[in-house]
């Protein structure tokens, strides 16, 4: 076989072999839902409710409560309320098996906070099943 069908042929194999591992990571990081990110960039706890668990622990400032969905949307909603919040900023996200993670910074009318933000996966969706809200030091 003349030498440039070889190269020919191996310039199109190392292409698909970019262009797979590429598409695979794309489609690996795309695995947390947008609409967390969204929520946490308004404010906005009635749609971070929908990628709530049942049960979900919320640490807001070192305070530990482990508490039924409801009452976790209405701690995250006395949260907004009272930190109007003008951005979020992704620092981080990953995932893991079945499990996922954002970490980012929280802009908010009393400061920036670190947000940490753990997900599970339960069938084919990603719930959260801990928020962990810090308030930055700066």
């Amino acid at each position: 076989m003349p030498s440039f069908i070889l190269e020919t042929m191996r310039k199109r194999v190392v292409f698909l072999f970019t262009a797979l591992f590429f598409g695979i990571s794309f489609v690996l990081s795309q695995e947390l839902p947008d609409g967390i990110i969204g929520a946490f960039k308004k404010g906005n706890a009635q749609e971070l409710n929908r990628y709530f668990c049942d049960k979900v622990d919320v640490i807001i400032n070192d305070n530990p409560v482990n508490m039924e969905r409801e009452k976790a949307y209405e701690k995250m909603a006395a949260f907004f309320s009272t930190n109007k919040v003008s951005g979020f900023n992704v620092n981080h996200k990953g995932n893991r098996g079945e499990s996922s993670f954002v970490i980012g910074t929280l802009i908010t009318s009393t400061g920036s906070y670190r947000v940490n933000c753990f997900l599970k996966k339960d069938k084919s969706k990603y719930y959260i099943h801990q928020i962990r809200i810090d308030k930055v030091n700066e």
